[in-house]
């Protein structure tokens, strides 16, 4: 690599590099806090800032710096200045290389190693970037890490602060969505026995999406075309774009709050793999389960399921597609409302003749069993009477037999009671007879 002034122009291939020279004094301040920071561990690094190339000569007039034994430069200024020269003439670049001894800090910074066949460079990713990777680097993976050379200078170590990073493939993207399902199917949230059903009648349904993106227009216009009675009522969101996870999940919580919706679509238009990485960020999905009413996920993209689309109660493959989901068809409902009708109609009908019939019968049944129970009363008191009959005195009269009565109508039941010449009265069946005791015999005394 050929080292040029400023100025010069760098022929095809090469880059251009600029000449070190010592501090001017507007950058001595900016080299003591650099050296307070050297003397710190390496996970109590502070994360550097952005560097521009130097815009004033570093050589002051005079004798140069470290030409000499009197002159000799400290360590910590050579590694400074090593610093600067390499901030200032590498602009943030993409490299590409094997990951190796990948090391997660407590502190949420990341260290690795990129190494090729004939050389390795040590990396970093700040905790402060670390939100633009999709998941940490396994060993071995092939990336390409976007980021700006630099020097650690407590250790005079060059280092590449890495700001994105792509692996071959899928592959970062891929562990991603498996780390995070893992997560949420520990939880229980991919659950399907907790998934809710759809209102088959809604009032009002919830949208989160962006205000000026195509998924508004598309729900907007199934739901006129099916039912223009719902109402719609749209909670406006970023979808895509690193603060899309947060914009989502402040649209849930004001629905979740708000709780008058009957059924909630979120979700965007097709595009990218990148453009809908939102949707598969676990707070959103965490959010998302949380929702109080039932959800449909209308993220535009069929051809990979999201997250979002995992803990979502129904997942649709495109908005228009989660309209038809949440909202019926109103002429449909107005057929079946009257072939419902119809139906009660033949039913109450049908109950009416029924219960006609039932009541004819069971009047048939009354004067049958009556007549039954008349007939059986008057049997029961034929043999009534039959029996009191043959226990009365009258009958026994009808057969032949006379009551005597003395003077005061009692009647005589011993010859102890009468003597004779005394009056009596015969008493028979059909009538009475008066007559006088002639004799007395004693039944006792007969021959």
């Amino acid at each position: 690599m050929t080292q040029r002034r400023r100025g010069e122009v760098a022929a095809a291939g090469e880059l251009e590099l600029f000449e070190s020279e010592p501090p001017a004094p507007r950058q001595r301040e900016r080299v003591r806090e650099r050296a307070r920071d050297s003397r710190r561990p390496e996970s109590a690094r502070s994360e550097p800032r952005r560097r521009e190339p130097p815009s004033e000569p570093y050589f002051a007039d005079g004798e140069v710096p470290g030409s000499s034994a009197a002159s000799a430069v400290s360590i910590v200024a050579l590694t400074r200045t090593a610093q600067a020269i390499l901030e200032g003439a590498f602009t943030p670049l993409w490299i590409r290389g094997e990951v190796s001894d990948f090391k997660a800090h407590r502190n949420g910074h990341w260290y690795f190693c990129l190494r090729d066949d004939e050389a390795q460079l040590k990396c970093v990713v700040w905790s402060r970037d670390r939100r633009r990777m999709p998941a940490p680097p396994d060993d071995g993976m092939q990336i390409a890490a976007f980021g700006q050379l630099t020097m650690y200078a407590a250790r005079g170590e060059m280092q590449f602060s890495v700001m994105r990073m792509e692996a071959e493939g899928d592959g970062l993207w891929r562990k991603a969505l498996e780390l995070t399902r893992a997560r949420l199917a520990a939880d229980g949230l991919l659950d399907p026995q907790r998934k809710r059903a759809i209102p088959r009648y809604p009032r009002r349904v919830a949208v989160i999406t962006s205000r000026d993106g195509a998924a508004l227009h598309d729900i907007h216009a199934v739901v006129q075309r099916r039912c223009p009675s719902v109402e719609i009522v749209l909670v406006p969101a970023t979808v895509q774009g690193d603060s899309a996870p947060e914009s989502l999940c402040y649209a849930l919580d004001m629905v979740s709050r708000w709780g008058d919706a009957d059924v909630l679509i979120i979700g965007r238009g097709g595009g990218a793999r990148d453009d809908l990485r939102a949707f598969n960020d676990e707070r959103v999905a965490r959010a998302l389960a949380a929702c109080p009413i039932p959800t449909i996920s209308a993220v535009g993209h069929e051809i990979d399921v999201s997250i979002c689309d995992l803990v979502a109660d129904v997942r649709a493959p495109t908005p228009s597609a989660a309209a038809e989901a949440a909202v019926p068809v109103q002429a449909e409902l107005r057929e079946r409302v009257r072939s419902v009708a119809a139906t009660l109609t033949a039913l109450a009908e049908e109950r009416i003749a029924r219960a006609h019939e039932s009541a004819e019968a069971a009047a048939r049944r009354i004067g049958t069993a009556a007549s039954r129970r008349i007939e059986a009363q008057r049997l029961t008191l034929e043999a009534t009477a039959g029996r009191l009959n043959a226990l009365s005195p009258l009958a026994t009269l009808a057969r032949g037999y006379a009551i005597a009565r003395d003077a005061a109508g009692h009647t005589i039941r011993s010859i102890a009671s009468v003597r004779r010449g005394d009056a009596v009265e015969v008493v028979l069946h059909d009538g009475v007879a008066g007559a006088e005791i002639t004799s007395v015999t004693d039944a006792a005394r007969e021959p």
